[in-house]
């Protein structure tokens, strides 16, 4: 930094701690000053806090949200052209509900009614990632360049302002000891910063019709949103009027119970107290190994870890704690979390 800057630095944070500690006061600016700051700076907070809104309203998981950020900064680090998407709410319910609508199968009207409702909801999840691309496209990367470019340049120009407000106001105070040549041309600085940061100000207030054409789209892209979804629900709705009848249709299946197994005691002679053999067989139950069926796919992330994909059967081997289980799939063994697998014969106490 040459001598003239260090200088220029000096003589600011001078300024600056006389008037924070030493009450001095600074150049005060007019009213239409502070009237369009005041409405500038509440323009971008608008702006900024209706981007991060919207956003929000789109891909409501923080989690997910964060999770996809991540995976769009390391596909364009690969050079990938296409990054995943959100995973909506929507089509996690539909994957569930026809999963285990299919395996409920045909003969269950339930089973039916919860793959028609699993199908609905997938293609809601479908209209919605139509959404996010359009509001992305029509309403948020425009925002997002307000942000970017219009409001940048008014907090870069209100920082020359002020940086050069503090230069003129130290040499103003020492008028007589600075040359007049020097004092007059930090106040051509400041107005000229002034003006720089009003011009700013006026650019962002002044792009009305281009955000109501960005509100407007935004708009339209929800009302059809709203539409396509509300087409998917009557079509459903339909639908399950069909599987009510169909339901009443059917006459309810009687519990039959099964009649009890006779048991033979026996000559008292020789019986010695217990059941006969033929009794002992019809008590005994086979042993079966402990196992469960995976809820969802897990991967591994640490060492020693078991992975496995939805559906999968897995044998139970141990468990370490509330929240782990230990078992072998195969031909590997390993733990994973107690939330990801229904138990289906448990581990024995």
């Amino acid at each position: 930094m040459s001598v003239a800057g260090l200088k220029k630095q000096f003589y600011k944070a001078s300024q600056m701690v006389s008037e924070k500690v030493g009450a001095a006061e600074g150049t005060k600016m007019d009213d239409d000053f502070k009237d369009l700051e005041r409405r500038a700076d509440l323009r971008s907070k608008a702006v900024v806090e209706v981007l991060n809104k919207t956003t929000e309203y789109l891909q409501p998981d923080p989690a997910t949200r964060a999770k996809l950020a991540m995976l769009v900064t390391v596909s364009r680090i690969r050079g990938q052209v296409t990054s995943p998407g959100y995973s909506q709410p929507e089509a996690r319910l539909g994957d569930s509900m026809t999963k285990y609508g299919s395996d409920l199968g045909e003969e269950s009207v339930f089973g039916k009614s919860l793959i028609d409702i699993g199908d609905s909801m997938k293609k809601v999840a479908e209209v919605k990632n139509s959404l996010d691309i359009d509001v992305k496209q029509n309403f948020i990367d425009p925002l997002h360049i307000v942000a970017e470019k219009e409001i940048k340049e008014i907090q870069q120009q209100q920082k020359k302002l002020e940086n050069r407000r503090l230069d003129y106001d130290y040499k103003k105070k020492r008028q007589g000891k600075i040359p007049d040549e020097e004092i007059k041309l930090a106040l051509d600085k400041f107005e000229e910063s002034k003006g720089q940061a009003e011009m700013a100000m006026h650019n962002l207030l002044e792009t009305d019709e281009e955000q109501m054409s960005q509100l407007s789209a935004l708009v339209n892209s929800l009302v059809q949103y709203h539409k396509e979804c509300l087409g998917i629900m009557e079509k459903l709705s339909a639908t399950m009027s069909i599987r009510m009848s169909e339901l009443h249709s059917h006459p309810k299946r009687e519990y039959t119970p099964k009649p009890r197994s006779s048991v033979d005691y026996g000559e008292p002679e020789n019986s010695n107290g217990g059941l006969s053999s033929s009794a002992a067989r019809t008590t005994v139950s086979s042993h079966e190994e402990p196992r469960c069926r995976a809820l969802y796919d897990f991967e591994p992330e640490n060492e020693g870890e078991l992975g496995f994909r939805d559906g999968d059967i897995i044998t139970l081997t141990g468990r370490l704690d509330e929240n782990w289980l230990e078992g072998k799939l195969h031909g590997k063994e390993g733990y994973f979390p107690t939330n990801y697998v229904e138990v289906i014969v448990p581990l024995p106490h």
